[in-house]
C-alpha cells in the first residue's frame, strides 16, 4: 500500500488547498463583478467564496471516501492510493459535491449578504440563477480535472522514486544473494577435489566461476541488459551447479533468436533458478529437470522457471517458509511492480504433473 493511502492531509497542504481556492474564488468575483458593469462586488465575493469553498469541501470529502472504498475492494489499484477513485465513479461525486456544496454556500451566502439567492430547488424563480449553478459545475469540473492530472504525476513520480530506492536495495541484496559465501565455497571445494582428478574439468569450472562472478557484478551496474545475457547468466550458474549434482540435475534454456535482444531487468531470473534448485531439484531423491523458457505473444513476453521437483508443497511442509514468500519472490515482485506497475505479472503454482513453475508476463515496449 502505499505510505498516502488512508492518510488524511498534513495541515501545511490543506492550508495551501483553502488559499488556492480563495484565490480562486476571488478571481472569480472580480470576473462577475466586471460583467456587472462594476456593482456588486462584495456579494459576488460573499457568495463566491462560500460556494468555491463549499463545493471543494463536499467534492474532497466525497473523492476521498470514494477512493477509500475503491481501496477496499481493488487494493491494487495504483490510482485510489492517491486519493483517485477513477472519472466513472468522480463523475456522480462531482455533481452530488457541487450542488451540496451551492446549496450550503448560497445558505451562508444568503445569511452573510442579506440578499436571498435561489436555492437549488428555486433555480426557476430568478433570471440567471440556473446559470450560477452551471458555472459551479464548470468550476468544479475543471478543479477536478487539475487534480487528476496532478494525481497522475504524482503517481509516476512515486513509481519512479520506488523504483529508484528499489534498485538501489536490490543491488545490495542481489550482491549477497549471488556472491553468497555457502555458494562460492562449494563451488571452490569442487573445483579443489577436481583439480587433481580432472584438470581440464576444473579449468572449464574455473572458467564458468569467473564468467558468473564477471557478469553478477556487471549486472548490478545497469538497469536493463539483453535477454540472451540473462540466459547467459543462468548458463554460467546452471553449470557450476551441475558440477555439484552431477547427473541428477538436467537442464534447459530455450530463447528464441528473435527474443535474445530485448532489455529486460538484470538478474531477474537468477533468484528463480536458485529456488528451483534449492527448494525443488536438490532435496529430493533421483534426478531432476529445471527448464528456463522465453516466448511472446500478443505484445507480451512471458518467462518461465519450471522444475521437477518436491514441489510446493512438500518444501513447506519441510518448515521452509511458505513458496512465495521468501527473499528470492518478493524481491521479483517488488521489482516487478516498481518498474512495471500493473502491466507485468508473477505467478507461483504448482503444476498437476508435479514440480514448480514460476511464470512472469512483462511488457515487450
Amino acid at each position: 500500500m502505499s505510505p498516502a493511502a488512508g492518510r488524511l492531509p498534513s495541515p501545511r497542504v490543506i492550508a495551501v488547498n483553502v488559499l488556492r481556492a480563495l484565490l480562486i474564488c476571488t478571481g472569480v468575483a472580480l470576473f462577475i463583478t466586471v460583467l456587472q458593469g462594476g456593482r456588486g462586488f462584495w456579494e459576488s465575493l460573499v457568495y463566491s467564496n462560500t460556494i468555491g469553498l463549499g463545493c471543494t469541501v463536499f467534492i474532497e470529502a466525497g473523492r476521498r471516501t470514494t477512493a477509500r472504498w475503491v481501496r477496499h475492494r481493488h487494493p491494487d489499484d495504483e490510482e485510489a492510493h492517491h486519493h483517485w477513485p477513477g472519472w466513472p465513479l468522480m463523475v456522480p461525486v462531482l455533481l452530488l459535491g457541487t450542488l451540496a456544496g451551492y446549496t450550503v454556500g448560497v445558505a451562508l451566502g444568503n445569511a452573510a449578504t442579506g440578499y436571498h439567492l435561489p436555492l437549488p430547488w428555486e433555480l426557476g424563480r430568478q433570471a440567471g440563477s440556473a446559470g450560477t449553478l452551471t458555472f459551479s459545475i464548470s468550476i468544479g469540473v475543471i478543479a477536478t480535472y487539475l487534480f487528476w492530472l496532478r494525481g497522475r504525476l504524482a503517481a509516476t513520480q512515486a513509481r519512479a522514486e520506488a523504483a529508484q530506492r528499489l534498485a538501489a536495495e536490490t543491488q545490495l541484496k542481489l550482491m549477497e544473494s549471488q556472491l553468497e559465501p555457502h555458494m562460492l565455497f562449494n563451488t571452490l571445494a569442487n573445483l579443489r577435489a577436481l583439480i587433481g582428478v580432472d584438470p581440464a574439468q576444473a579449468q572449464a569450472m574455473l572458467d564458468r566461476l569467473i564468467d558468473f562472478l564477471r557478469g553478477t557484478l556487471q549486472a548490478t551496474r545497469v538497469e536493463r541488459h539483453a535477454l540472451s545475457v540473462e540466459f547467459a547468466r543462468l548458463a554460467d550458474y546452471l553449470a557450476l551447479m551441475q558440477v555439484r549434482m552431477g547427473d541428477r540435475l538436467h537442464t534447459a534454456l530455450e530463447l528464441p533468436a528473435e527474443l535474445a535482444d530485448l532489455p529486460v531487468p538484470p538478474l531477474l531470473l537468477q533468484p528463480l533458478v536458485e529456488n528451483a534448485i534449492k527448494h525443488g531439484l536438490e532435496p529430493q531423491r533421483g534426478p531432476g529437470r529445471l527448464t528456463v523458457r522465453a516466448w511472446a505473444t500478443e505484445g507480451q513476453l512471458h518467462l518461465q522457471v519450471r522444475d521437477t521437483g518436491r514441489g510446493l508443497a512438500a518444501a513447506q511442509r519441510d518448515g521452509t517458509a511458505a513458496p512465495g514468500t521468501g527473499f528470492g519472490t518478493q524481491q521479483v515482485r517488488e521489482r516487478l511492480q516498481a518498474l512495471f506497475g500493473g502491466r507485468a505479472s508473477f505467478r507461483l503454482s504448482e503444476p498437476p504433473e508435479g514440480g514448480a513453475s514460476a511464470d512472469l508476463t512483462l511488457p515487450l515496449d
